[in-house]
């Protein structure tokens, strides 16, 4: 499970880092600023990404 979770949090950081022309630690940095705004888990925020294209928006309460 853990290498899963590096696998989908790499891909997602590749995507950010292709897009934005970033590095791959900031790349970490925006995928964990996403956590923390949408209180999701980092790898959910990863998964999102990558199945939809786009970083999740605040979760509704």
């Amino acid at each position: 499970e853990a290498v899963d979770s590096r696998d989908v949090i790499g891909q997602a950081k590749g995507i950010l880092m292709e897009r934005h022309k970033i590095t791959g630690e900031q790349a970490f940095i925006v995928l964990s600023m996403a956590s923390q705004r949408t209180h999701m888990k980092l790898w959910d925020v990863a998964d999102h990404l990558i199945s939809s294209g786009e970083l999740p928006q605040r979760n509704k309460r």
